[in-house]
């Protein structure tokens, strides 16, 4: 069955597959500033730079509370499965950024939580989120970017 030309641009030209290519843009521009950024542990950052640390580990960035999370709490602001966050927070239990702790009102629960060097990690990523939001300020003018996240959050629900 052959598909007319005329539908086809729909497929790339609505709003979930801009938001998708914005997202993935904004996502490498952070780790390309936290790569550079001289507050960020060395280690992370030269990972970083070698595209060793990706938009899944920024998960943990963004959803680990400082106080610390239980892994399952952790994976569902993530959006991810316990066992797919299990991964990355090994993967980041392995570089220094995050220690697993006893959860003290589970003792079969474990407590995830910042090191030293994650707590550099998330202010070099708080900088560089800053940067980004800085720069897309610059491409598309302060009234568009004003616009653009005052939609994205009334269409979030916040």
């Amino acid at each position: 069955m052959s598909i007319p030309v005329s539908i086809e641009p729909w497929r790339s030209n609505h709003v979930g597959h801009w938001l998708r290519l914005a997202l993935e843009r904004f996502d490498a521009r952070v780790l390309e500033l936290m790569a550079r950024h001289t507050a960020a542990p060395l280690g992370l950052a030269n990972l970083a730079a070698r595209g060793q640390v990706g938009a899944a580990h920024i998960h943990i960035t963004r959803h680990l509370d400082i106080q610390g999370s239980r892994l399952t709490e952790l994976a569902n602001r993530a959006g991810m499965t316990k066992q797919a966050m299990t991964t990355l927070v090994n993967q980041c239990e392995a570089w220094g950024m995050v220690e697993r702790t006893g959860d003290t009102n589970d003792a079969r629960a474990k407590h995830i939580r910042f090191t030293a060097t994650g707590l550099a990690w998330l202010q070099a990523y708080q900088d560089a989120v800053a940067q980004a939001q800085d720069e897309l300020q610059q491409a598309v003018g302060p009234e568009v970017a004003t616009v653009i996240h005052l939609g994205l959050e009334a269409y979030c629900g916040h």
